[in-house]
């Protein structure tokens, strides 16, 4: 068997849940499109009972009036969700539980009750986008971080729904998945994949003093110093003398003429 030289996830699992979750949805779509249903009185109702049961199902349900609803949220889903499961594989189920149902809670608790009902996935998007983008920002892993600009450059735009700016737009929901994405991003911080540590790091950790690399460098510098000087010192201090001794001319026997032959 092949083994992974990432800490990833694995691009079927990446790809598999994604699309089931889309198939649901557009059979739920298509199902209250149909059959007139009225699918939406299973949406969040702020702060009434009636509207509870909406943090659970509302993500599933969306305007069988406008398919463009659910649509666009279509595209965001299936990326978002896959770059959670393949990205932070060890995280990504907790991370989509609390999601989905801390959202739908805030919205309920928070949101005014003008008598309309909340419904769409649009929130849980938010939710995955924040995530996303904090997470690299905080974990400062380069896979990471560019999982946290691809998030910025195809989905940037979406931090203006978080403003109250359009009608028949759920801006509480995408604002409270936005705080929740956020949120789940610094408690998760330190689970699923990190940056690899340097050898200082982990020495650092250990309780393992760095060597003071300047303290050693002007070390050597003395002790090189300190051995020339000592060097030519003992150069210096040899002197050569010549000793000559003369022979006494007095004492010299003058040659006879038989020794000379």
């Amino acid at each position: 068997m092949k083994q992974k030289n990432h800490p990833f996830g694995s691009s079927f699992e990446a790809f598999f849940y994604p699309t089931m979750l889309l198939i649901v949805l557009w059979l739920v779509y298509w199902a209250d499109h149909l059959l007139k249903l009225d699918f939406y009185k299973w949406g969040v109702l702020p702060r009434s009972l009636e509207g509870l049961k909406g943090i659970l199902f509302m993500p599933f349900i969306h305007s069988e009036r406008e398919i463009e609803h659910i649509i666009n949220n279509s595209a965001p889903t299936f990326f978002l969700l896959a770059a959670l499961i393949y990205f932070y594989r060890d995280i990504a189920f907790k991370v989509f539980t609390v999601g989905w149902f801390t959202t739908g809670l805030l919205l309920w608790i928070y949101a005014d009750n003008h008598g309309s009902y909340h419904i769409g996935i649009s929130g849980l998007i938010y939710m995955l986008a924040g995530f996303l983008f904090t997470s690299g920002v905080l974990r400062r892993f380069l896979p990471l971080q560019a999982i946290s600009l691809f998030v910025v450059f195809l989905y940037g735009s979406m931090i203006w729904g978080v403003f109250p700016m359009q009608q028949k737009v759920s801006w509480e929901g995408h604002l409270m998945g936005l705080i929740v994405g956020v949120a789940l991003a610094i408690v998760y911080r330190s689970h699923g994949p990190q940056r690899p540590k340097y050898q200082y790091e982990i020495e650092k950790e250990m309780g393992i003093e760095p060597p003071d690399l300047e303290a050693i460098y002007y070390e050597n510098v003395r002790l090189a110093q300190e051995a020339e000087e000592e060097r030519k010192r003992i150069e210096q201090g040899y002197t050569i003398v010549y000793h000559y001794v003369a022979p006494e001319i007095d004492k010299v026997k003058p040659l006879d003429e038989n020794d000379s032959q």
